[in-house]
């Protein structure tokens, strides 16, 4: 019984890792484009976005996060009128999903075998 709390409060752990990963890449995104005018609100509103698309298309078919969190990524980057083009925001918007989900992967499958629960 003991293991199962650790690894449910160790799964939650990497959520928040996984959000700060998704918010720490948009941030670089961001700055290696140029924009400095409210860095940190966007950085947020940017990182939530795309959280939410890879959170509900992990919950809906897990390859949906490929498509969801890139799709949201887009989306909020048109709303704040980046100067980026659309093909680099998506490419963007995928390699951000793909290096969070693959670190977050890794950190939990590593715990998990530290715990001994794989």
């Amino acid at each position: 019984m003991f293991y199962r709390l650790i690894t449910v409060i160790g799964g939650l752990v990497f959520v928040v890792v996984l959000y700060g990963l998704v918010w720490f890449f948009c941030k670089q995104f961001l700055q290696r484009h140029g924009v400095t005018d409210q860095l940190a609100d966007r950085t947020t509103v940017l990182a939530t976005w795309t959280f939410a698309g890879i959170s509900v298309g992990l919950v809906l078919f897990v390859a949906g996060a490929f498509v969801l969190g890139p799709y949201a990524f887009y989306r909020t980057l048109r709303g704040h009128d980046a100067p980026v083009s659309d093909g680099a925001a998506i490419f963007w918007g995928l390699g951000v999903v793909v290096a969070s989900l693959l670190l977050t992967a890794t950190g939990f499958m590593g715990f998990l075998k530290l715990v001994g629960a794989y």
